[in-house]
This record gives C-alpha cells, structure tokens and sequence, in this order.
C-alpha cells in the first residue's frame, strides 16, 4: 500500500470511529442530517388565487391564471402538466409557462368551482420537480339570473283599523346568483302599486300597513311588489309578485235601526204566540260581529215579547198576552237592540244598541151580542090572561152599543105554544094563561143577533 492510499484509509477510520463508539449519538446526528437535507431541497408552487368568470361568450381561449414552481428557470427545462375536472377540454394548462386558459363557457349555478391538479417534471428525464399539487379554480358570478318569487300569489288577511306599522305578509324572492360575490343576489323591495295604505321594508319583504283602513269601506286591496337584484342599481333584474290582501272584520260599527217608528196590527182574536211584526236593524260589521239581541222596555213588556232571529238578525215581536180591542186599542212600544259581541276597543265612541218604538193598533173583531146577565128569573100569576108581561131581557152589542140586537126564543113545541118574545127589545109574554098546577117553572132560551 502507497503512502496516499493509507493517508486515505486512515482519514475514512477517523470520520467513522465516533460511530463506532457511540450508536446512539451517531444515529441522532444521520437523523438531523437527513431533516437538514429535506429542509434545503422542499420546494413549493407559486401562484395567486384561480378564478375563471362564468357566461364568457369568447370564442378564443382565455386567460385564467399560472401555476410556477420555484425551481422554474425560465431556462425551458420544466414542463408543467394539468389533470382533474376539466383539465385538456375546459381547462388547458402552456406547458412551458404553467399559464392556464379556459375554452368554454362556464355556468357557476351549474358547477361553482373545478378540482384540478398541477405537476412539474424536468422534460429531460420525464421526473418529477415538484409532488403533484391540488388546486382549485372558482366560477366567479356574474348577473345572469332574474329574481324569483317561488310562492306567489300571495294571499293575507289583517284586521281592519290595525294600526300604522302592522305586519301583514313577508314576500321573499330568490336569485340564482351567488349571493357571496359582489351584489348579484343582493335584492331590494319595493311597493309598485298598494299606496297609500301599505308600505315595504326594502330588505326584508315584510309588508305593513302605512294606514288605518275601515273594511265597511274596502275589504280587499291588491298589492304588487318588486324585487330587483344588485341593491336595484341600474342593469338590474327585476320581478314582480302580487298579494292580495283582505281586511277582516271587527265590531266597530253598532247595530242601528233603520226606522224611528214602526207601525203593526193585532187582532183582538189573536191567540198567544202570534207574530204581531218584524223590526230590524242594521249593523255594516260582519258575523258574529253582527250578532244582536232585540229587548222590549217598560209595561209593554207583560203583553208582547221579542225573539231574536239568529239567521236573520231580525227581531220578531210575539203576543204574550191576548188583548181586548174594548178595553185598549193602541199600544206603544220601546224596543231596543244590542250587539251579542262588544269589542271595548270601541266602547268610547259609543254605546253599541239603538232604540225606536213600535205603534200597536188592536183590531176589532166581530163579537156577538152579549147580555146583561147570563140567567133570568121571572115571575108571573097563574091564569094571567094571553098577552101579559113576563119580563125583559137586554143584550148589547160590544163591537157597537149603537147597533141593533135582535131577539128570539129557541122554541121547542111546548114553549112556542105558551110564551112570545118583542123581537126588538127582548120583553117576553104570555100566548095563553099558564097553570101552575101543570108546570110551575118554564125554562126558555132567548138568544140575541146583531
């Protein structure tokens, strides 16, 4: 062995020997090395965010974005290559350069974003510069897409008389844009017929009454509102939604009579629970807000009643007692009507009935004659000669004291042989002399016509 040969082997013995004498230390000191070498040759892409704008109608390719490895000379010895979603037909990708193009028209509502992968291999030796890299390209949105109102038309009922800033109905539209880029699906409301008694809240669609409102006026009111995208900037999408809007009703209108005065008739023949009238009154709410109850007042009350009509909210007037066209002829009566429901909302405008009166006439129905008394006893001597007074009765005529009675005597064969009767004023006498020895007493019946 030369001289230099040993000089080296002995140099080689020297560098390992601590090695040798200490496993544990040697081990330690490879592995920072190794950590030390990985440190010095990682490498990393470069490249910006990746953004490709969608509805792009250009018929050339355009540009996107560049991917670069830091270990790209610009000396032409790298070579980029592309592979994912899209990438060698939407998405193509200068292998010199790294610079990527789009080719075709992007939709984002159809697909937002595209998952691709970058990788550099040195074109001499086909091997890696870089580990393959994962990125993604995003469809940047543009205003391609109306507002909508997916559930239009709208229907809403809020009271009558609400006050001023009463919510009603929300409407809401949608865009297809992306709501998180610029102010594409950023919408605006606003009220294009429905003024002065409604208003909208620009952002949030929700409708208010701007006015009170009576419903006995207008029950039904239609309203249109429009959403327009992009803060409702010029160049902006617009649509329209209708909502028909009704006013449901409350008791604020008391029940009121329509006359002041009624005028009915009653026959004095009339039994218990006939129907003397109808009386009415009118009240412009509407259901149970319209519900009413009819009350008869004061000492007319012991002869007629009232019932309420619950169909027809009318008030019917009932006979409770029969009257005497002899004994009283008129009546007059105070009826009064209630509201069944009272909203005490309303109760300071006033009281919710109303009162009018009904003018009763009795009428007279044809009664017959009635007499003085209902039995007569009368005396007259035996053997009294033919033609001599026994007595007299009297009827009067109820209907008429000025109206002549006629009278006679319910004969039978007996009777008519032995006793007469004055047509004209009741007086009754003998045909022939009466023995007492034969009959004692006569029963007769006289009756009397007008």
């Amino acid at each position: 062995m030369n001289r230099s040969a040993f000089l080296s082997f002995m140099l080689m013995l020297v560098q390992l020997w601590p090695c040798s004498a200490s496993t544990h230390d040697c081990s330690a000191r490879n592995s920072d090395q190794s950590f030390t070498a990985v440190q010095r040759v990682k490498r990393s892409w470069v490249w910006e965010p990746l953004f490709a704008t969608e509805e792009q109608t250009s018929k050339g390719r355009v540009y996107v974005g560049q991917l670069k490895s830091d270990l790209d000379k610009q000396d032409g010895n790298l070579k980029y290559i592309l592979t994912g979603e899209g990438a060698g037909s939407i998405f193509l990708i200068d292998e010199d350069d790294g610079k990527i193009y789009v080719t075709q028209k992007l939709d984002r509502e159809e697909k937002p974003f595209y998952t691709l992968r970058a990788q550099a291999i040195y074109r001499s030796t086909q091997l890696p510069v870089e580990p393959e890299s994962e990125f993604i390209i995003r469809v940047q949105d543009v205003n391609d897409h109306e507002p909508q109102f997916l559930d239009g038309p709208y229907m809403a009922t809020v009271p009558e008389m609400s006050p001023e800033g009463t919510s009603v109905i929300q409407v809401t539209a949608t865009d297809g844009d992306d709501p998180s880029y610029g102010n594409n699906a950023r919408l605006l409301y606003s009220l294009i017929q429905g003024q002065p008694y409604f208003s909208v809240e620009p952002k949030t669609g929700v409708i208010r009454m701007a006015s009170q409102m009576d419903r006995e006026t207008k029950d039904q009111y239609l309203v249109i509102i429009q959403a327009k995208d992009m803060v409702g900037q010029a160049g902006a999408f617009s649509a329209t939604a209708t909502v028909t809007i009704n006013l449901s009703d409350i008791n604020d209108n008391p029940p009121k009579f329509q006359q002041r005065l009624y005028y009915m008739s009653v026959s004095e023949e009339a039994p218990v629970g006939t129907t003397v009238g109808i009386i009415f009154a009118e009240d412009s709410d509407i259901g149970e807000n319209a519900a009413m109850n009819y009350f008869i007042e004061g000492d007319s009350s012991d002869v007629f009643d009232i019932i309420t009509n619950n169909e027809t909210q009318e008030g019917i007037i009932l006979l409770k007692k029969r009257v005497d066209y002899e004994s009283k002829r008129r009546y007059s009566i105070q009826a009064k009507v209630v509201n069944r429901y009272v909203d005490d909302r309303f109760l300071k405008e006033g009281p919710f009935e109303d009162k009018t009166i009904v003018k009763v006439k009795v009428e007279d129905a044809d009664e017959p004659p009635v007499f003085t008394s209902e039995n007569y006893v009368m005396e007259i001597a035996e053997a009294a000669v033919s033609g001599s007074l026994v007595g007299t009765v009297t009827a009067r005529d109820p209907d008429d004291d000025d109206c002549p009675v006629r009278y006679s005597i319910v004969h039978n064969m007996h009777v008519k042989r032995l006793l007469s009767i004055n047509e004209h004023n009741g007086t009754i006498f003998t045909t022939k002399p009466l023995d007492r020895e034969v009959a004692s007493w006569h029963n007769i019946t006289v009756t009397a016509t007008e």
